[in-house]
Formats: structure tokens, C-alpha cells, sequence
């Protein structure tokens, strides 16, 4: 794009010369170098996503073979495989995913505890995993939805759904202290204490707003 200063009008062809007048044109600064290649950067990160795959590959392939050598137990590869694999998950889903930060933190947390409670089975099972790593996550998920309430306050509303989840998490977390699976339920008892007064204060304190959000997500 260039200028003529003679007539004052932008010449979007190449010629160098203004068709009105005949001037030399000016070239000006096009507009697609005013902003940051957005690209470039999208690249770098899958690059990198990819380099990292590769290198936990080779990682595990190298863990398996020493353990396989050495005659060193399994869950050493084990271990680090599902450590590996959670890295690159959250390269991919955390770093270069679109969704929002709230549905980062719900999926990665859900991952991270079904992983450990692979972890947990893989090296005998002493239940810690379900007693005290499931409803943390639990906890850590309202106070995320907590801290990004206080953040986008004016779409607050739009949290609820992720709160119902929860609570219903935390009644599978008491439903498997009733049956035994859950051998130490304080956690599990808190856990849906939170959830729930979480819940209650944003349906009762949000009014109206909240009500019409409730309406419009189960269509009733």
C-alpha cells in the first residue's frame, strides 16, 4: 500500500506512481504488520509439545530397558510413564487448548487423580489415592471456581454447572465411603460440605440471575 502526497489517497496496487497525478508515491505501513504473528508462536508450542513427546518416549523406552536389565521392579517405568504422559497432557490441553480456566483445572484435576489412583493400585493399593487424593481434588476444584467467580464477576453465573458437578462428585465420594471403599470419609465429608454450601450460596445470594441461568441450562 503506498501514498500520494498530492492528492492525499491510498494506492493499494504496486505501481509507483500515482494514477491520478502522476506523483511518486510514499509506501506506507500495512496494517498486517501492526500486529504480532500469533502463528509463529502456535508453532513454537506444538514444536515444543512435540519435542517433549519425543523425549518422553525415548525416556520410557530407556527406563523400561534398565528396569528390564537391572531386574528393578516394573513400577519404576510405570510410574514415570503415567508422570510422562500426564506432562504432555497438560502441554497440549492446559497450554495449547482453548477451553477456559476452569474447564483446564476440572479435566487436569480429574486426570491427574484417576492417574494416581493408577499409581496407588500399581504399588500395591493402600487406598490413600481415593481417601485423601479424590476429595482433595475435589477441594481444589471449588476453590478454583471460587478464585475465577471472584475474577469474572460479572459472569458468575456461568459457574454453576461446574458447581453441580462437583456435588455430585462428592456424593460418589460418600457413596464409596458407604460401601467401604472409602475406608477414612472426613475428607470425603468435607469435601461435600464445601461443594454443597459453595452451591447453596451461589443459587441463594445470586437470586435471580442465578435462577435464570438454572432455567436456561436444563431448559426448564
Amino acid at each position: 500500500m503506498s501514498r500520494c502526497r498530492q492528492c492525499k489517497i491510498e494506492v493499494l496496487d504496486e505501481t509507483e506512481r500515482c494514477p491520478l497525478c502522476g506523483t511518486v508515491v510514499e509506501p506506507t505501513i500495512e496494517v498486517e504488520n501492526m500486529y504480532p504473528d500469533i502463528r509463529v508462536r502456535s508453532r513454537k508450542l506444538v514444536f515444543i509439545s512435540r519435542l517433549y513427546l519425543f523425549l518422553a518416549v525415548v525416556i520410557e523406552i530407556v527406563l523400561v530397558n534398565v528396569c528390564m536389565l537391572s531386574e528393578v521392579q516394573s513400577l519404576v517405568y510405570i510410574i514415570s510413564g503415567l508422570i510422562l504422559l500426564f506432562g504432555y497432557i497438560v502441554i497440549r490441553y492446559a497450554i495449547l487448548g482453548t477451553s477456559g480456566y476452569v474447564a483446564k483445572t476440572v479435566v487436569l484435576t480429574i486426570i491427574a487423580v484417576i492417574m494416581l489412583v493408577a499409581i496407588d493400585f500399581s504399588v500395591g493399593y493402600n487406598g490413600w489415592s481415593v481417601n485423601y487424593v479424590f476429595p482433595s481434588g475435589i477441594l481444589l476444584i471449588d476453590v478454583g471456581i471460587v478464585v475465577s467467580m471472584l475474577i469474572n464477576h460479572k459472569n458468575w453465573q456461568s459457574y454453576l454447572m461446574v458447581q453441580i458437578f462437583m456435588v455430585l462428585c462428592s456424593v460418589v465420594a460418600i457413596i464409596l465411603s458407604l460401601v467401604q471403599i472409602i475406608t477414612h470419609s472426613m475428607l470425603s465429608v468435607i469435601a461435600l460440605n464445601v461443594s454443597v454450601i459453595l452451591l447453596l450460596g451461589t443459587v441463594i445470594i445470586g437470586g435471580r440471575r442465578a435462577r435464570v441461568e438454572l432455567k436456561r441450562r436444563f431448559h426448564i
